[in-house]
């Protein structure tokens, strides 16, 4: 009897430690996610919107660079800075921790660009858009940029039964001279067709079922200088 009294003693004392052995290697509970505000969009500066660049530094006769600038946007530590060449469509981007970025573009070209703001968190916020020629040699009139075609979105599909599709566009000048909009569409994906001339920022379109239209937009000002669009595409049904 004085046996078992000792061993039950003994495995009362082993489950006393061992739980308290246990309640004190519990692991800490994690740490909450730290919340990161998200950043606003930055105010851009320079160069102006829809303006001709005359304050870059010339570097050849083909070269200049910009300093490009904005306000800093609350919540951002870094942007990324894109730049679009609006003659061969083609993207460049950069990176800067402050509200500047030097960047070495074509003379006599137009672009356009905009900033993104980002943290370390997962959203970004992006500014406006703004376009502009980098001034090249001397000249009397800029041609206009090339027309942002807007509706419909590249490559929308609409049903069968459509018959009327309605084209939208946007067109902007360094000099406010635009005098027409020349508008090609076809089913072939370089459309040569000319279907209207026109003034205004839209037209509409007699369309069949089964096809896939493409378009683009020439954009001609009082001087006669003219700039081309990229080419949009959409599809009936």
């Amino acid at each position: 009897m004085k046996k078992s009294f000792k061993y039950l003693a003994v495995g009362l004392i082993l489950s006393f430690y061992s739980s308290c052995s246990s309640s004190g290697d519990s692991p800490a509970p994690p740490d909450p996610p730290i919340e990161v505000t998200p950043p606003n969009s930055a105010t851009l500066v320079f160069p102006q919107e829809n303006s001709e660049c005359t304050e870059g530094s010339n570097l050849t006769s083909t070269e200049s660079t910009i300093l490009f600038n904005w306000n800093d946007a609350d919540h951002a530590t870094s942007y990324k800075i894109y730049v679009k060449n609006l003659e061969t469509q083609t993207m460049a981007n950069y990176t800067s921790d402050v509200s500047e970025k030097s960047v070495t573009l074509l003379r006599g070209t137009p672009y356009s660009w905009y900033v993104v703001s980002e943290n370390s968190g997962t959203e970004t916020a992006d500014s406006a858009t703004w376009k502009f020629y980098n001034a090249g040699e001397a000249a009397s009139s800029y041609a206009p940029f090339p027309a942002e075609l807007n509706s419909p979105i590249y490559d929308q599909m609409f049903d069968a039964a459509t018959v009327n599709v309605t084209l939208e566009w946007t067109g902007e000048d360094v000099d406010n001279d635009i005098k027409e909009f020349t508008i090609l569409l076809g089913t072939d994906t370089n459309p040569s067709t000319v279907v209207s001339t026109t003034n205004n920022n839209s037209i509409t379109v007699t369309v069949a079922s089964g096809n896939s239209y493409y378009w683009r937009i020439i954009t001609t000002d009082e001087e006669n200088n003219s700039s081309e669009s990229q080419i949009f595409k959409f599809n009936i049904e």
